[in-house]
Formats: structure tokens, C-alpha cells, sequence
């Protein structure tokens, strides 16, 4: 039984690596580039695609803030390699270094370059439970990302956060730049997002997705995504950073994933708590007009309702 238990672990701590496997025979090479998000706020945006050798794992999008010495990045990317890619973006905006690195996430492309930037003289702050994640999930994340970009791992060393601070939120400042740093808990266990209240730009972490449907996996929590999506209504910033997509505002963060989180609830959740057939329920619900445009819906949307199903059922 204990053997059965291990093996379905691994499998769900896997999932993430076995989504959206795509042939990459004509992907174009994806050279990180960043745009102007306001003041002195910028944004790289990844890819809408699975991880691959063509984009080195960033498959997401980063961010940084240029200060009066240096350079504020938000999340390191996937590995070494990637790492650098991300490095010399940002010097193609300021020659300033990078002294401070902020992992958003546990996911391998929020924090497995962190060691590549320690190694230059930058601190690498992380919330504890973000912490705690990453430290649960490495070696599956190391395994999972050498089968979709290979040698570029070499040299990859995981490393989790020098400087980290206490959940489910805290205040700082550094070099002059005020930071509300709020976990989530979204995605996966532990994960947060980054308010600029100066800049009115919120980087949300994988809590938002716009132009791609989101995921829900086994780490995530449906419940707790809505209501902090709540909370950054509440924020409204002028400018959001999603985890995936496009740069954009709180309007089409709402269409593309605030709605989509209460739809789930809504509807397949309260079906779980009314004890209905999963087989019907995902039927009913499998082709909502509002979310069929979204990339990858047709790949993950009946996956994100069946483990919907499954966690209201058990937990209703």
C-alpha cells in the first residue's frame, strides 16, 4: 500500500513536467527582452508554451525594478542557463548589477537560477513557506526540467533563499523601493505576490494567467486563489505582472482568471458538494464559451475541473 501512496506521489509532483509536452522541432529560440511597465519597472515576458530547450524553461514571466545602486529581479529563472539569459536582458536595459532577487514561487523557473546570482554578490529573499516548498520539490523539479532542456541544466544548483522572511505577508524596503510581499498560496503551497504600491504594479506569481487558461494542479488551492484574487482587486494597481501572459490591467485579469476561479467553484465545486456524477459534471461544464479562446484550454480544462471535483468532493 505504502509503494502504491509513493508512486501516485511522484506522479502528482511530476504533473506539471507532463502537461502541455510540445514538440519543439519548429519553435523559434526565445531570446528574453524587457519591456517598460511604468517608472522604473520592467517586465520580461516568457512564452505561453511548455518548458523546452527553444525558451531554457522561461516559460513564465520576470520582472525587475531599476534602484538608485542596482537592480531589484523578480524570480531567477530555471537554471544557470537561463539564469544569464535573464542577467543580460536586464543589462540591455541599465549596467547596474543585480543585487536582490525575489523568488515569487516554488515552481523550478521562479528560484532555480538563484545560485547563479548569490554566486555575483546578490541577496535572495523568499517568504518561508515558499521556502519550505521548494525544499519539498527540487529534486522532482531537476529531474522533470533535464527532460526539456537538457545540458542547459548543467551547472544548476538548487538553492533555496538567504534572506527569508516570515508568512503570509510582509512589508520592506529596499534601496528606496517599498514592497508588500502577500503569499497566496495559489498555485502551489507557499506562493506569493509582489505589490509596488509606489508604482501601482502588482507581479502576481502564478496566481493570474491572461491569454492562456491556468492550471490547477495537485499542489493547488482553488479556495484560496479566489479569495486573494480578492485581495489584489482590493490593491488596484494600475499595472499587473501576470505569471503568464501579457502585461496588463485588472479588467482582463478578471476575465481570464478571476472569473474562471469562481466559475470552477461555482459550478463544478458546488456539484462535488451536492454529491452529482464527476462524469456528468465534467461533461456539463467542458465547453464554457467565456474560456474556450484562452491558450491550452483545450489541453487543461477538464483536468482543472476533475481535480476541482476532487478536492470539493473531499472537502466540501
Amino acid at each position: 500500500m505504502m509503494s502504491i501512496k509513493r508512486t501516485f506521489l511522484k506522479l502528482a509532483l511530476l504533473t506539471p513536467f507532463l502537461v502541455l509536452q510540445m514538440s519543439q522541432a519548429n519553435e523559434p529560440i526565445y531570446r528574453p527582452k524587457a519591456q517598460l511597465v511604468t517608472q522604473s519597472v520592467y517586465a520580461i515576458v516568457g512564452p505561453l508554451g511548455q518548458r523546452s530547450e527553444a525558451n531554457a524553461g522561461l516559460n513564465a514571466n520576470y520582472g525587475f525594478i531599476v534602484t538608485s545602486s542596482g537592480v531589484i529581479l523578480i524570480d531567477s529563472g530555471a537554471s544557470a542557463h537561463s539564469a544569464a539569459m535573464l542577467e543580460k536582458a536586464v543589462k540591455e536595459i541599465t549596467p547596474k548589477p543585480i543585487r536582490w532577487v525575489l523568488n515569487t514561487g516554488s515552481q523550478d523557473h521562479r528560484w532555480l537560477g538563484n545560485d547563479y546570482f548569490a554566486k555575483r554578490g546578490a541577496e535572495v529573499h523568499a517568504m518561508a513557506n515558499t521556502v519550505k516548498t521548494q525544499k519539498a520539490f527540487f529534486q522532482q523539479q531537476l529531474q522533470g526540467l533535464e527532460r526539456f532542456v537538457g545540458q542547459q541544466m548543467k551547472g544548476t544548483i538548487a538553492m533555496q533563499a538567504n534572506q527569508v522572511h516570515p508568512a503570509p505577508e510582509k512589508a520592506l524596503t529596499i534601496d528606496g523601493i517599498r514592497i508588500q510581499w502577500i503569499e497566496t498560496s495559489a498555485h502551489y503551497p507557499g506562493d506569493t505576490m509582489i505589490h509596488l504600491p509606489d508604482a501601482s504594479v502588482v507581479f502576481t506569481g502564478d496566481l493570474v494567467y491572461v491569454d492562456r487558461i491556468l492550471g490547477i494542479l495537485p499542489p493547488s488551492n482553488v479556495r484560496k486563489a479566489r479569495a486573494v484574487f480578492q485581495r489584489l482587486v482590493t490593491l488596484n494597481p494600475k499595472h499587473i505582472v501576470p505569471g503568464h501572459g501579457r502585461v496588463t490591467d485588472l479588467v482582463q485579469a478578471k476575465r481570464d482568471t478571476g472569473d474562471y476561479y469562481d466559475y470552477l467553484i461555482a459550478n463544478v465545486g458546488a456539484a462535488a458538494r451536492n454529491m452529482d456524477s464527476i462524469g456528468e459534471t465534467l461533461d456539463k461544464f467542458a465547453k464554457p464559451k467565456q474560456f474556450m479562446h484562452l491558450e491550452n484550454f483545450a489541453d487543461l480544462h477538464r483536468a482543472n475541473m476533475n481535480r476541482v471535483f476532487v478536492d470539493f468532493e473531499a472537502n466540501p
